[in-house]
């Protein structure tokens, strides 16, 4: 499997760009779908947040991989193929995988360090799972980065940037209302976003949080795990909700905005208010920022605020940096062992062939020995090649795990005249699909 990452994000694209190619959840499915069946990719995951959308690839050539996802990305997004190639930006093989886990630990996070990254590369993963579009290779690419992240977490301060988006934005709400404690607040939307900011906002103190969204059931579900008083409402009554909220967080999917500017003039209520709005594309209308007492912000001043805000020394990044070196590193060096492990069954198989054979024509040949000599001469017969076999196999393995190890098992092949075959019929028979296509 060649891994391939093709995405944009915050760094690469404006807010703006990142709105149009946002995937709405009811597409996402047919868009993992489109990139699967393409006859250049044989896997794929697609990770798509508020501030990123990249997909995960096992692809049989670069190039024509490459033009199969952009081209896939353009068409579901409207934004033509010349224009969206400025934005993208392509990893490949072992940088693809270096890109993997440095997302995972949050190094391209807009807040660097925040941990809901890998909450959101989990659910990608399952949704691939799913849909049956992941097969071994970005399973075992996606859990080591999980794994990864983690490690980076409990093992440096990067975790001192801050929780999340969420985190920054409730602090800029703090300097806009003053403290939080006891001010009431509204979330628009039920999904992993909002149930982050209930929990951030649970944290800040807040009085009350009235939860609104278009499945009434999923608020309901949300306001009942909240660690303060909490409400769900029907999406119909926001306008209620809004004139009595001082701090309103939204990240819903829909298309179109929410929260118009003459409907929040309409329920503005009394006092100042602080308007997150966290989805893309925008659930708030930008206007609404120009109503007196209100103060609204988008995902573009959010990445100017964490610029200023959360940010961690540079040693807790390099830190991070060096986990990451190192665990692609050992990455590498276990999936080139593991590309060797054919060749040496298949090499092991022709042993036992021959010998199997070379048994039956003694027993033929010789067939006053009887059983108890026949037992002897097979046991040492086996020994003596298990041990020939020995040395070379374990130091394959060990020279396969380096750069170009590749160059030992052909070399391996070649002395032994294994079959060019066996070691592909080796591997695809260990991962076929239950539908008959094969994982990597």
């Amino acid at each position: 499997m060649s891994l391939l990452v093709v995405g944009l994000s915050h760094s690469s694209a404006p807010v703006a760009m990142l709105e149009d190619v946002a995937v709405a959840d009811d597409d996402l499915v047919k868009l993992l779908h489109e990139m699967y069946e393409s006859v250049h990719v044989t896997e794929a995951l697609i990770v798509s947040t508020c501030n990123r959308i990249e997909v995960y690839a096992a692809v049989n050539k670069f190039h024509v991989g490459v033009s199969a996802v952009s081209e896939s990305l353009s068409r579901f997004s409207g934004v033509p193929l010349e224009e969206l190639s400025r934005y993208l930006y392509v990893h490949y093989e072992e940088r693809a995988i270096q890109h993997v886990f440095a997302v995972a630990c949050g190094l391209e996070s807009m807040v660097i360090g925040e941990g809901q990254i890998l909450g959101q590369i989990r659910r990608a993963f399952r949704l691939a799972q799913a849909e049956g579009t992941v097969g071994r290779g970005l399973h075992e690419v996606v859990q080591r980065a999980l794994r990864v992240g983690k490690r980076a977490h409990a093992q440096t301060g990067i975790d001192k940037a801050g929780a999340s988006l969420v985190g920054v934005g409730l602090r800029d709400a703090a300097e806009h209302l003053g403290p939080l404690r006891g001010k009431q607040a509204l979330v628009v939307g039920a999904g992993s976003m909002s149930a982050l900011a209930v929990t951030v906002l649970a944290r800040a103190g807040v009085g009350e949080i009235v939860i609104a969204n278009r499945t009434y059931v999923r608020a309901v579900r949300l306001a009942r795990a909240a660690q303060v008083p909490a409400r769900a409402i029907e999406l119909t009554d926001l306008g209620a909700a809004l004139a009595t909220a001082d701090v309103v967080v939204s990240c819903t999917g829909a298309n179109g905005l929410v929260i118009t500017a003459d409907f929040l003039e309409e329920n503005l209520g009394a006092g100042p208010k602080f308007l997150l709005d966290l989805a893309l594309p925008h659930d708030v209308d930008p206007a609404v920022g120009d109503l007196s007492g209100v103060m609204l912000e988008g995902l573009e001043d959010l990445r100017r605020s964490a610029q200023t805000r959360g940010v961690i020394g540079p040693e807790a990044i390099d830190a991070v940096r060096r986990i990451v070196t190192e665990e692609v590193a050992a990455f590498l060096d276990a999936a080139r062992a593991a590309a060797v492990a054919p060749t040496v069954v298949a090499l092991h198989g022709k042993a036992v062939r021959i010998v199997e054979a070379e048994l039956a024509r003694l027993t033929g040949r010789l067939p006053e020995l009887d059983d108890r000599v026949q037992g002897e001469i097979a046991r040492t017969v086996r020994r003596v090649v298990d041990k020939l076999l020995h040395t070379p196999t374990v130091r394959v393995k060990a020279l396969a795990a380096a750069a170009g190890g590749d160059a030992y098992a052909t070399a391996l092949r070649e002395l032994f005249d294994l079959d060019p075959k066996a070691p592909e019929a080796v591997t695809r028979s260990d991962i076929a699909t239950p539908g008959g296509r094969s994982e990597s």
